[in-house]
């Protein structure tokens, strides 16, 4: 069966940004240090994914040469949009055009490779991003989370933040809505204004909504490994045999411990030390490899749209 694997290359200067702290306007990076280091992982896995990078992070000097590796190593690049801002449903048709094209811009100075998907930070879209999209000519837009449990995490996140009341205005549907837990888990393609454009949904578990992507799993197994495994490895088998093809995402975090990081101790399983979560990420898609034909989000957008072509 396909799936899908793919990264958003969140940075240290977003996670502190939507956390409200201060110092994020200085853009600290860890991308240097990290990319090396989830490469060497895919490449011993024979794993090819999508990355979805932050326009901010193309344009700084020092990330460069670590994002032109991900396209050199034959990873897709996707468009994460420029400032990663979760409240992007907020935006204007002209604030969108010009988030995507500064974002297009900045990723063509470190590779010609074209951006084909998108992905909103904080699962943030609208009618008008994806009519925008489709007008750019993207493939795929890859933003929708369906699950229920939205408000309990944006709820978590708010508890641990550090933001007055403007700022969690703007936060307010961080996660989505809890009525997001009805949208749809299979791939399919929008209908008008966005007619055509192929929606790839993080995959939760089927029936069930909850989340199943490597931040959750690691965060379980703080308090259980074999708990985190299980559950993993469960919601795999049970998209199976729902004939759900998983597109299962990444975060920069499950690849970054405590010990690298102590400035995001607020992010759930930075308790856990970088070699455990390696450890474990290396164990929980290697198995995935084996048991799915994995591919990049473009992959699958074009393997859903022989499938299902546009008449």
């Amino acid at each position: 069966m396909l799936a899908s694997i793919s990264l958003d290359l969140d940075n240290k200067w977003s996670y502190m940004k939507t956390h409200g702290d201060a110092g994020w306007q200085d853009f600290p990076t860890y991308l240097p240090a990290l990319v090396p280091r989830v490469l060497e992982l895919l490449n011993d896995l024979g794993l090819t994914i999508t990355f979805f990078v932050v326009g901010q992070d193309a344009i700084q000097i020092e990330n460069q040469a670590s994002l032109r590796s991900i396209a050199d190593a034959g990873h897709e690049i996707g468009n994460h949009s420029f400032h990663h801002e979760p409240w992007l449903h907020h935006y204007s048709a002209d604030q969108i055009d010009e988030e995507l094209s500064k974002t297009e811009d900045a990723i063509a100075q470190v590779t010609s490779q074209p951006l084909l998907g998108f992905r909103g930070p904080g699962f943030s879209y609208s009618e008008t991003l994806l009519s925008i999209l489709k007008k750019r000519g993207y493939r795929y837009d890859a933003s929708t989370f369906p699950t229920f449990l939205g408000p309990i995490a944006r709820a978590y996140y708010f508890f641990h933040a550090k933001l007055n009341e403007a700022d969690r205005e703007k936060r307010k549907l961080l996660f989505g809505s809890a009525s997001q837990g009805f949208q749809r888990l299979r791939p399919y393609r929008w209908t008008a204004p966005a007619a055509g454009l192929i929606e790839i949904p993080v995959t939760t578990m089927p029936w069930f909504k909850v989340p199943i992507h490597l931040s959750y799993v690691m965060f379980l197994a703080e308090k259980s490994q074999l708990l985190a495994k299980t559950y993993f490895y469960n919601s795999m088998r049970w998209c199976w045999m729902n004939g759900i093809e998983p597109s299962l995402l990444l975060h920069p975090l499950d690849f970054w411990g405590g010990n690298d990081e102590q400035d995001l101790r607020f992010f759930p399983a930075m308790g856990s030390t970088t070699e455990t979560k390696c450890k474990l990420a290396r164990e929980l898609l290697g198995w995935m490899s084996k048991k799915f034909d994995c591919k990049t989000m473009q992959q699958h957008a074009e393997a859903i749209a022989i499938r299902s072509p546009v008449v």
